[in-house]
């Protein structure tokens, strides 16, 4: 009884060491030499300043810029979730409805316009950073307005969101996306 005992816990030892220190030290050393930008949390730096992550979806409000799609949680990443209302939740039929008209007239868009879905219902982590580029596209009218942009410029714009557009992982996972963060940065590069 004895033997085994100190068996047990001197195989508690050399796990634990081996899974609890040795082997995340080497994959925190694999990652940081690597894959440095992600393992940090592929933060985004503008003049020295970090101004988001690529991971992390962020609000923006004003008319010049492209929106992220809506968040249960206002995008605080603290509080990471989803809203839990069901598709046959009253409330979220609600929510929809008002996004819709919300976005819609915010976009200077006809009643006969379809929505995307991610404009329509928050992500299930209240973080995601994309949308869809029709989503973008359907923005190009206000944010041309609202930058005082040729028709040219507006054009220009465009070709700045089809540059933005992330295809599919592989060729078929996930859909085509745009980082908002990202469009709007590369935007304000453009379009001071």
């Amino acid at each position: 009884m004895k033997a085994t005992i100190l068996i047990s816990i001197k195989l508690l030892l050399v796990m634990t060491v081996l899974t609890g220190v040795l082997y995340p030290l080497l994959v925190l050393g694999l990652t940081q030499t690597l894959f440095p930008e992600k393992a940090n949390g592929s933060l985004i730096m503008v003049k020295d300043h970090c101004i988001g992550s690529a991971l992390i979806g962020q609000k923006f409000t004003g008319e010049q810029y492209f929106h992220a799609r809506p968040s249960a949680i206002d995008n605080n990443p603290v509080c990471s979730g989803a809203s839990n209302l069901s598709i046959t939740s009253a409330k979220l039929k609600q929510q929809v409805a008002e996004r819709c008209v919300d976005w819609l007239s915010f976009n200077g868009l006809s009643a006969r316009i379809s929505v995307p879905d991610e404009m329509l219902y928050a992500s299930g982590s209240g973080l995601d950073p994309h949308i869809s580029p029709m989503a973008a596209l359907q923005q190009v009218k206000r944010i041309a307005k609202a930058r005082h942009l040729t028709e040219v410029q507006g054009n220009t714009l465009i070709a700045l969101i089809n540059r933005q557009t992330e295809f599919r992982q592989f060729g078929l996972l996930g859909e085509e996306r745009i980082n908002v963060l990202l469009l709007n940065i590369e935007m304000d590069k453009k379009f001071k």
